[in-house]
């Protein structure tokens, strides 16, 4: 395998690792996790991690003879994933309606690091149809025409890249924690005090953009 190969790879990996999903996921965890939220976000990440190098494996081991089933399947979280973001949009149109007061921001109780394994795999596996640099770095893989053995670890680095960022963030509480806990103390304090005043117009513009991220991938078919 080349050195230019391992780079192109690796900066694909770097542009990917800016996955807004995933690193808004660890902010929140870190910010109201009810329980031990460091380890609740490591465990949240290693999630994240392994889908990335799961669905990496399929890929390149399944090209071929399974291709066919792993295209569906993707196309399959495609639909969903846009699909839950037009649902979201069109219910954050619907409460524009009405004046609410903010809500503290909390996760539920049941989300622990035994719950945040599972959560983090399928959070990224929505947001895998997107990630453009995933599917260009795996194809340069096969075009290359590397071994499996190859093939598999660099899966396990573009797993570790991919996850940088939001390991560097989690280490920045732990080291600043003071710091930290201040500046998401404050992020708290104003996202969950006030009111959300109704606005007609806001809510329009949601709906709108709901159905028209909900229907894209039917209009892109067409």
């Amino acid at each position: 395998m080349s050195a230019a190969l391992l780079g192109a790879i690796a900066g694909l990996a770097a542009l990917d690792a800016f996955n807004p999903a995933t690193i808004v996921a660890v902010t929140l965890i870190l910010l109201a996790a009810p329980r031990r939220p460091a380890l609740t976000a490591l465990v949240t990440v290693l999630g994240a991690a392994t889908t990335v190098f799961a669905a990496g494996a399929a890929l390149f081991l399944g090209a071929g003879a399974a291709a066919g089933a792993v295209d569906g399947v993707v196309q399959a979280l495609r639909y969903l994933a846009f699909a839950a973001a037009g649902t979201a949009l069109v219910v954050a149109g619907i409460r524009r309606l009405r004046t609410r007061s903010r809500r503290p921001i909390r996760l539920p109780a049941w989300f622990t690091p035994w719950t945040a394994f599972p959560f983090g795999a399928l959070l990224t596996g929505a947001d895998l149809p997107n990630a453009f640099p995933y599917f260009i770095a795996i194809k340069r893989l096969l075009d290359a025409g590397v071994s499996r053995a190859e093939g598999l670890l660099v899966l396990v680095g573009y797993a570790v890249i991919y996850c940088l960022p939001c390991l560097v963030l989690l280490v920045i509480g732990l080291l600043a924690r003071e710091r930290t806990g201040a500046l998401l103390g404050r992020i708290t304090a104003r996202l969950s005090t006030g009111s959300i005043r109704a606005s007609v117009p806001a809510a329009i513009t949601l709906l709108l953009l709901g159905i028209a991220v909900g229907t894209l991938p039917l209009w892109a078919l067409g």
